[in-house]
């Protein structure tokens, strides 16, 4: 059902004309998988999925740890099924977004703040209880939620702010290929829906996995800048010429 919803998702974010033709653009992508630029893309995207699932995964059960056990789980589910949505909703328009003049320069700065966000949590995440539902959430540095309508709010918001951003790296990563794009988005989602604790439990055994995914979206981010200035069809830079 996933899949079928994100293949639309595809089609209406990429511009294609349907199934067939994002089909042919996976193929096409993967096929060249082992030129660098291709490899690279599917690399970034890979990585930004993985440390971005455990992140979700990691603040959400961090903002529930303080609500009683049923409570706790409602949040946590709450907080999935928000993120799978959102990371739906914003595949079915982010190259749209892509073609608005300065979007890909802002997309940018954007992640340069995701990643400051990041830096800062894994230098001076404070120990917390945590959600015994999500392993790894321990160390977040967030403030458990008092109340389970607060709890709510504050995964709403951190979720529509992770979802974009992770639709928005990936997009910026993958902005040549297509396929490797819409593949992207998808392997989003499913991590996210079926992984996220898993990938949190690992991410918090091993640190350096964080950090690595961290030096992406940074990289990524400082792309996105620059070709947001440059690009002569979308690039801000076009608007002082």
């Amino acid at each position: 059902m996933i899949l079928e919803i994100l293949t639309h998702a595809g089609a209406a974010a990429s511009g294609f004309g349907g199934p067939g033709d994002i089909w042919a653009a996976i193929v096409k992508d993967f096929s060249n998988i082992t030129s660098p630029a291709a490899f690279s893309a599917f690399l970034q995207v890979l990585m930004i999925d993985i440390v971005l699932a455990g992140d979700n995964a990691i603040v959400v059960g961090a903002l529930a740890a303080g609500l009683p056990a049923d409570q706790r789980k409602k949040v946590i589910l709450i907080g999935v099924l928000a993120a799978l949505v959102l990371r739906i909703a914003f595949a079915l328009v982010v190259t749209q977004l892509m073609q608005i003049v300065g979007l890909i320069f802002v997309g940018g700065l954007l992640l340069i703040w995701v990643a400051w966000k990041m830096w800062r949590e894994l230098r001076e995440g404070a120990h917390s209880a945590g959600s015994p539902e999500i392993e790894g959430d321990e160390h977040s540095g967030l403030k458990p939620a008092k109340s389970f309508a607060a709890a709510a709010w504050a995964v709403a918001v951190a979720d529509v702010s992770m979802s974009l951003d992770n639709v928005l790296a990936v997009a910026g990563a993958a902005r040549e290929h297509p396929g490797i794009l819409i593949v992207g988005l998808i392997f989003a989602v499913a991590l996210m829906g079926l992984a996220a604790n898993v990938i949190a439990k690992y991410i918090e055994r091993y640190r350096w996995i964080a950090y690595v995914g961290l030096a992406v979206i940074l990289y990524v981010a400082v792309k996105m800048i620059y070709e947001g200035w440059i690009d002569p069809g979308v690039g801000i830079g076009t608007l002082f010429g």
